[in-house]
């Protein structure tokens, strides 16, 4: 049962949405511009807020009720992540608008013509965890897909969450579209109650633990785009080039481990336990990540000379479970297997279908790796941290699908339109269905497709 309050947050998005739909693109490029001088005047207390947010979780993961994974994604003034949050809005901006495309088109009769053309999707509701500055990243998407949106962030980052929330309707507050088109909430009730409103929410994104993403699921009739574990693994062929390996499989792991695109399990060809997996092994160490190998990987790595200075703090058996943890830290598991077709069964058994990576010099090894690995993204010696709606070029992401719909891997602008057909009769007296059919005297349909046309209005 949903309370009054949420049915009143959902009937205002569905309500901005529809309002929305006859606003030009031009109108929704300058509601993004709008936001993006509203962010950058509050820049000194949105900060000043995340870091209450951040001190508030330390003492959190002091008490063990928070991961050092979660604590990281927090901070919106680490490295250039703030800069990056607005040139987003900026990359959006300047993506070609997803709506109106037309992707078909037929004359099913003389003056009968059939268009499919793209559209958004209408409200999404999307629950998140911990990084603040997904608020701004998805009301961007969502304003140049034309869609309206109805957030929630992790309680963690809720001071944060507030004043990005602000922003973004004062932003919106200085044109056309209605200031309820980008709404936030803060409570686990309120997102118990939208799950029931499928008569206006029309798709639900989380992006966060697996199972929050099943939770979901299983309680609401809204269709679900997950964006669940990132189990990613490199798999080292056995044609891997050295320094293309140590380059490929440190950067997958440290780049940033507490991403979903971060490689958490490295799978050795046997024949380089010899050569190849000591040599990654110890950069791996040298970067100080902690190995959890199986019995053939921790025999060959044992016998490094000089044996590494944080060998006994870093190195210890693998058990089953190491194959079915998201790490999200300087942890990695390793196993070696015999084959190529040996590893690829691995990974689709034990990944979460997000990316996956070989690493090989061999073009046929490549190309059975990229057909026959069942994930989103299937790279050949490129790091697993190139799984990116940024570095994919979509402006930013709003999340990252493992799952079989209509958008799969890192989800930009295209991902949240849909289409509709449009069909339009310029006879004289217009078309029925009635006079088309396989009798006498019916009329057959052409179906021919029509060529270099605009869209019919």
């Amino acid at each position: 049962m949903s309370d009054p309050h949420s049915t009143d947050i959902a009937k205002a998005a569905k309500s901005a949405f529809e309002q929305s739909q006859l606003l030009s693109a031009e109108e929704r490029i300058r509601a993004l511009q709008e936001i993006q001088s509203e962010l950058a005047a509050l820049k000194d207390d949105i900060l000043a807020a995340n870091q209450e947010d951040l001190k508030a979780a330390e003492e959190e993961v002091k008490a063990g009720r928070m991961s050092e994974s979660l604590l990281k994604r927090l901070d919106l003034n680490k490295g250039d992540k703030w800069d990056s949050m607005l040139q987003g809005i900026s990359d959006v901006a300047s993506l070609p608008d997803p709506t109106g495309k037309l992707t078909y088109a037929s004359e099913l009769d003389d003056n009968l013509e059939l268009y499919r053309i793209s559209c958004p999707i209408g409200v999404l509701l999307i629950i998140f965890e911990a990084r603040p500055e997904v608020v701004v990243n998805i009301a961007a998407l969502a304003i140049k897909s034309g869609n309206a949106a109805i957030l929630k962030g992790g309680k963690e980052s809720n001071r944060t969450a507030d004043l990005l929330a602000r922003a973004i309707s004062s932003g919106l507050s200085k044109t056309a579209l209605p200031p309820t088109y980008i709404q936030t909430i803060q409570t686990r009730s309120e997102v118990a109650s939208l799950l029931a409103l499928d008569q206006y929410i029309d798709l639900v994104i989380p992006r966060g633990s697996n199972s929050l993403v099943r939770n979901i699921q299983n309680n609401t009739r809204i269709p679900v785009m997950g964006h669940a574990d990132g189990l990613c693994s490199v798999y080292l062929d056995e044609s891997a080039d050295l320094q293309k390996a140590i380059r490929v499989v440190v950067d997958s792991k440290t780049d940033y481990p507490s991403a979903c695109n971060s490689t958490e399990t490295l799978i050795v060809h046997e024949s380089l336990l010899s050569t190849i997996w000591p040599a990654v092994g110890k950069a791996l160490l040298a970067a100080g990540v902690k190995l959890l190998c199986d019995p053939s990987t921790l025999l060959a790595i044992s016998s490094l000379t000089p044996q590494p200075s944080n060998f006994q703090t870093h190195v210890s058996p693998s058990d089953a479970s190491s194959y079915a943890i998201e790490h999200l830290d300087l942890t990695l598991s390793v196993v070696a297997l015999p084959s190529l077709s040996a590893a690829m069964e691995f990974i689709n058994q034990h990944s979460s279908h997000h990316t996956d990576c070989i690493v090989t010099e061999s073009e046929s090894a490549a190309s059975a790796f990229c057909r026959g690995i069942d994930s989103a993204g299937t790279f050949v010696n490129a790091s697993t941290r190139f799984a990116d709606g940024f570095r994919y070029g979509f402006g930013t992401e709003v999340g990252i699908s493992t799952g079989k719909i209509h958008a799969r891997g890192p989800v930009g602008l295209e991902g949240l339109v849909i289409y509709k057909y449009v069909l339009r009769s310029k006879g004289a007296d217009g078309h029925i269905a009635g006079e088309f059919g396989t009798g006498a005297g019916k009329k057959q349909f052409k179906h021919k497709p029509i060529e270099g046309t605009s869209l019919p209005f």
